[in-house]
């Protein structure tokens, strides 16, 4: 299979149309469950889509080391190729990396407005002019409103699509009614799209629980199959 229908035929195309043609920049979007279930896997898929069509992405963790997810990048992408039969594979992949930056930063060293200022450098400065930007592994319960706004506002200046991970996890109730965990409703407002991931008996079902204004709980034609954590493409019933 040749790199272009690689990308037309990937089920990202349908995570898109899901949330009415995907992410625009400027926007912020959510991927949340407990640990466990795929969030890394799924910011990963979105992003190597994004590098398969040579547009360029800043992946910033906050919990592991650089190491840990460039396994992740390596063994989807390995995933890629042995179920499509990529054609060119090595000229891709230096692609790919080319046009990948990996941060990592510790929550409690490093200030919002300083690594807005490393983004900053990089993007304007540096050049590196990306399209996307994966936020992994921030604790969403040491959020506040003056932070999610700097980033809101960061994003619209960079012409930058953000999705984070927002790991859910404690006691007692930890989502509304219309799915949207209660860690982030303080600052809803700044977040447009939210997506969620449920463990079923044979996969694990991706739900949007917020798209833009809408906040009515829907099911997508989607699915990551438990043992890869790829996203797979469910027929509709």
């Amino acid at each position: 299979m040749v790199k272009q229908e690689l990308i037309q035929r990937s089920p990202v195309r349908i995570f898109e149309k899901s949330i009415h043609g995907g992410l625009k920049t400027g926007e912020i979007g959510l991927i949340a469950s407990a640990s466990g279930l795929g969030k890394t896997s799924v910011l990963v898929q979105i992003a190597l889509d994004k590098l398969l069509q040579s547009r360029k992405v800043i992946h910033v963790s906050f919990t592991q080391h650089t190491d840990y997810v460039l396994a992740w990048y390596e063994d989807i992408f390995d995933e890629f190729i042995k179920k499509k039969n990529l054609e060119n594979v090595h000229e891709v992949k230096n692609e790919l990396i080319k046009n990948r930056v990996l941060m990592n930063f510790n929550q409690d060293g490093m200030t919002s407005a300083q690594i807005q200022k490393s983004l900053r450098a990089l993007i304007e400065d540096g050049g590196f002019r990306a399209e996307a930007l994966i936020i992994d592994g921030f604790d969403f319960s040491r959020m506040d409103k003056e932070r999610i706004a700097g980033v809101k506002q960061c994003a619209k200046d960079l012409n930058l699509a953000v999705w984070y991970s927002c790991t859910v996890q404690g006691t007692g109730p930890l989502y509304d009614k219309r799915n949207i965990p209660l860690v982030i409703q303080d600052y809803l407002e700044y977040i447009d799209v939210v997506i969620g991931l449920e463990p079923k008996p044979d996969h694990i079902e991706l739900t949007v629980s917020k798209d833009r204004e809408n906040c009515n709980l829907e099911h997508m034609i989607l699915k990551l199959d438990p043992k890869t954590l790829l996203i797979l493409e469910d027929e509709p019933h």
